[in-house]
């Protein structure tokens, strides 16, 4: 387990003394509760976060609904440009591993086994 840096120390010690001094207790997020290993206990699931059966695939089709429906889809310019830049990519390349073969077959011929 690696050691606790002095930031976080600091921010510990912080969070217990106005409880141990009979404060308030701290307003911010709580620190997960450690087992007696020193290992963060698993988080239990509220109520409203519990899986019901049958609807994962349900609740699923919505999210991704509401995912689509946030998405910034390109007008009909950007995907043509889009298109027309991976057509004249690809002849590149394939142009780049052709001259590339011939170069290396004609090597081989007649280089490597005269």
């Amino acid at each position: 387990m690696a050691r606790q840096t002095r930031q976080q120390r600091r921010a510990r010690r912080a969070q217990q003394e106005p409880a141990l001094a009979g404060g308030p207790p701290p307003s911010g997020p709580r620190a997960p509760r450690q087992t007696a290993s020193g290992e963060a206990e698993p988080r239990r699931p509220r109520a409203d976060e519990r899986h019901i059966p049958g609807s994962g695939p349900i609740r699923f089709v919505q999210e991704s609904i509401a995912e689509l429906k946030k998405v910034e889809w390109p007008n009909q310019k950007a995907v043509v440009s889009g298109t027309a830049v991976v057509l004249i990519a690809c002849v590149i390349v394939g142009t780049y591993l052709w001259l590339n073969d011939q170069l290396w077959q004609y090597l081989v011929k007649h280089v490597v086994l005269r």
